[in-house]
């Protein structure tokens, strides 16, 4: 017996629209029981105060819990909700659907492959720290596991979502004398972002070591595959790994390749070319690059006091990208530090051979 997976790719009319999902449920086109993460982009500002990451998850998990007839506590130990804020330029919202069941087929090759992890909950003081980057790393080696993906090679894509900090969950810790890795909670989100990264290269052994000292610090150390987003919505991390497995049967698979920056649009015309057949989604890292400048040329993204400067790379990452594949509907997340070289990012493009 088998496993085999699917992916179903929904547009949203707003933050808490699960009306596309439900259709497809009532229709018989996914069974609700088979769901074990939804990945999706909501139209928010993607930083600390964006809450329709919170609404849409919330959403997602009232529907799922109606539909199995069970607690929205249980739909969390069995459905990882991975939401990205932030559509800027021409990003279309939506939903990635994965599904795994059972199949009577036999598997004849390599095939898409999900596997799900979670770390315990962090203490605000954690996060960006060492317990952060160790706990991940031992979460992704679960989830691998779970997909049935033996060797690190065959990882292409690992979606982590990662807690930040806010004002108030920095005073808890002082009052209890500990010191968090960084006041600020706009720098709150990069910190969780690059430790999760480094915990998953530490997984696969993409780099040897990874200790909280280098966190948005060496950026000589990072990961290939990593996609780590970071909200308000939880304290712990929720992650999903995406590779291939012999022991997956169906018409899936999966690849990637680097952006070395953020108008690398080879990367994705090599996966492309690699793969063929139907596009199913793309997912993606954005970054506006450190150094300030693009192939020698200087970019503003960094020194606007209006905009930060993810929503400027999700915005311009997104047009690259879109203009390859010929579709807005893609899965552009900000912030990619350790994910990918400084100013660049992983892209995977699953495929319908």
């Amino acid at each position: 017996m088998a496993l085999r997976a699917s992916v179903l790719r929904l547009a949203t009319a707003g933050p808490g629209d699960t009306a596309a999902l439900a259709a497809a449920i009532d229709a018989g086109q996914v069974d609700p029981a088979t769901i074990v993460a939804i990945i999706g982009k909501t139209e928010g500002n993607g930083c600390v105060n964006d809450f329709t990451r919170g609404y849409a998850t919330l959403a997602l998990k009232l529907l799922l819990a109606e539909r199995l007839r069970c607690a929205p506590s249980e739909v969390e130990k069995r459905v990882a909700v991975v939401m990205s804020g932030g559509t800027e330029g021409g990003l279309s919202p939506h939903l990635l659907v994965f599904c795994r069941e059972e199949t009577a087929a036999a598997a004849s090759a390599a095939r898409l492959a999900i596997g799900v992890g979670l770390t315990r909950a962090f203490a605000a003081e954690e996060i960006g720290r060492q317990a952060q980057i160790d706990e991940t790393a031992a979460a992704v080696a679960g989830a691998m596991k779970d997909a049935g993906i033996l060797s690190p090679s065959d990882v292409h894509f690992v979606q982590i979502k990662c807690p930040l900090l806010t004002k108030e969950r920095i005073e808890e810790a002082e009052r209890r004398g500990a010191i968090v890795a960084t006041p600020d909670t706009y720098h709150s989100m990069a910190v969780s972002r690059g430790a999760s990264a480094l915990g998953v290269a530490l997984a696969l052994g993409e780099i040897a070591r990874a200790d909280e000292a280098s966190v948005c610090r060496d950026w000589a150390l990072y990961s290939s595959v990593a996609s780590t987003s970071a909200g308000v919505e939880l304290l712990r991390n929720e992650i999903v790994v995406l590779g291939n497995s012999t022991g997956w049967a169906g018409d899936l698979t999966i690849d990637h390749d680097v952006m070395k920056d953020a108008i690398d649009a080879e990367a994705a015309r090599r996966v492309l070319a690699r793969i063929g057949g139907e596009t199913v989604a793309v997912l993606a890292k954005a970054e506006a690059a450190p150094s300030g400048a693009i192939r020698g040329r200087r970019h503003t993204m960094l020194d606007d006091s209006d905009i930060h400067s993810t929503r400027h790379a999700r915005a311009l990452v997104g047009g690259v990208l879109a203009g390859v594949i010929g579709d807005t509907m893609l899965y552009v997340s900000g912030g990619a530090e350790h994910q990918g070289p400084a100013g660049g990012g992983p892209v995977a493009i699953i495929g319908r051979l």
